[in-house]
């Protein structure tokens, strides 16, 4: 591993490489860090951040991270909390030379300041017994459409596989749950109230061998479905739940549940509406919950409903 050296011997070898200083050099620290860079507190110094969709990287990937971390950083790389990776102190005369070589395995840069930020998803149901869509998927087309999409205010997504919401949908500005609508069928049912024991919810009720469903209490997690000796309980509709405005910082707040169920077409639609009432409402420095919550939710679903 390569020891890591401070700024003073930096320059004392760009020095003696005849390589120009930061002071002799115009800098244009937007456009670094619209590719990815990020100003460290050290002088001539950045963090480089990588385009990662939903958390998933290859085992190739993960050997050329560790080279380029050696090669180009000080040997560690960061895990962010929003399933990312950084390579933290990288040089100013590096830019360059890492993104080339973290390329060739398929890493490209990722963005930072007013865009559409990096996804994030759970494994869903290709991996999770629990989950009811494919999160990944939805989290790669995601990536295709909207990455780096420039908006008035960084933007936030997150694709959850089921209710249970490890990916916390409710902390990005558009959280994206996966669902199922449970539908009863009484000619099956032999009133076990297996249904009723394992419903969070509380949303089913079984009393003399007759069941009462109260959707308005459903979150479309598919237990029901899933624990039903005979079958009693089946899937009617699969969709996504869809939540607006979550954010931490210093002024957190979680997303609203503002739609239900949509299709996949659907959600698109939704979310292409969402960006463009961003862009014609929002002030200064305003996320889009703020936006949201200046104007009223009425308002919002209103223009993208």
């Amino acid at each position: 591993m390569k020891q890591h050296l401070p700024h003073q011997a930096y320059i004392l070898n760009h020095r003696t490489l005849n390589i120009r200083t930061m002071s002799e050099r115009q800098i244009d620290y937007d456009s670094l860090k619209t590719g990815g860079f990020m100003r460290q507190r050290q002088k001539d110094l950045f963090a480089f951040r990588l385009r990662i969709v939903g958390g998933r990287v290859e085992a190739d990937q993960l050997r050329a991270l560790a080279d380029a971390a050696e090669e180009y950083g000080d040997g560690h790389i960061h895990l962010t909390t929003r399933q990312g990776i950084e390579v933290p102190f990288v040089h100013l005369d590096n830019v360059q030379s890492i993104r080339n070589d973290l390329e060739k395995v398929n890493l490209h840069k990722g963005t930072c300041g007013s865009r559409i930020r990096g996804l994030m998803a759970c494994q869903g149901d290709t991996v999770c017994p629990r989950g009811l869509v494919d999160s990944q998927d939805i989290a790669q087309k995601l990536d295709e459409k909207y990455f780096a999409m420039g908006v008035p205010h960084k933007f936030k997504i997150s694709v959850t596989g089921c209710p249970a919401s490890c990916a916390k949908p409710q902390e990005n500005d558009f959280g994206i749950i996966g669902g199922v609508d449970p539908k009863w069928l009484e000619d099956l049912c032999t009133g076990c109230s297996l249904c009723q024991e394992i419903c969070r919810k509380d949303a089913i009720v079984v009393e003399d061998g007759v069941v009462t469903f109260e959707r308005e209490k459903c979150d479309f997690c598919g237990d029901c479905i899933s624990s039903c000796p005979t079958d009693a309980w089946v899937i009617d509709k699969t969709g996504f739940t869809l939540l607006i405005g979550g954010k931490v910082g210093r002024f957190p707040q979680l997303g609203v549940n503002f739609a239900e169920l949509v299709s996949e077409t659907e959600m698109f639609e939704i979310l292409d509406k969402t960006i463009q009432f961003f862009n014609e409402n929002a002030h200064k420095s305003e996320r889009v919950g703020d936006t949201v919550n200046r104007l009223g939710m009425e308002t919002f679903k209103k223009a993208v409903l």
